[in-house]
């Protein structure tokens, strides 16, 4: 068996911070770690009632789906998400706000209080 050559990724140990770079900046880590960033600041987000009857339930390339309790909530959603989508960019420190989707489920009952 030949041992390994110098530059081959076999031969030199990659760094446990080069590591963790590498999975927090692209993946489903990413995604999941921006997601858990708005959920923590989903009040300062949208406001304490309405985030009462919300929550952000996924966030990736496709934008920003929020669960809401009713389906009266999830109107009110709509009307708001141009407004919701730029503060939760600005919460994420990003330029572009993502799309805002709404839909009606038991997800958004969690952050009722």
């Amino acid at each position: 068996m030949e041992p390994p050559r110098r530059g081959d990724p076999s031969s030199e140990p990659t760094g446990v911070g080069e590591i963790l770079r590498g999975l927090l900046s692209e993946g489903p880590l990413r995604r999941g770690l921006r997601l858990g960033r708005l959920g923590r600041v989903w009040h300062d987000v949208v406001g304490e009632r309405l985030a009462a009857e919300t929550a952000p339930v996924s966030l990736d390339e496709g934008g920003l789906v929020v669960s809401a309790s009713t389906p009266a909530w999830a109107a009110q959603v709509r009307f708001l998400s141009g407004e919701i989508g730029r503060a939760a960019a600005a919460a994420l420190g990003e330029e572009e706000p993502p799309a805002v989707r709404v839909v009606v489920g038991p997800e958004a009952r969690r952050g009722r209080r």
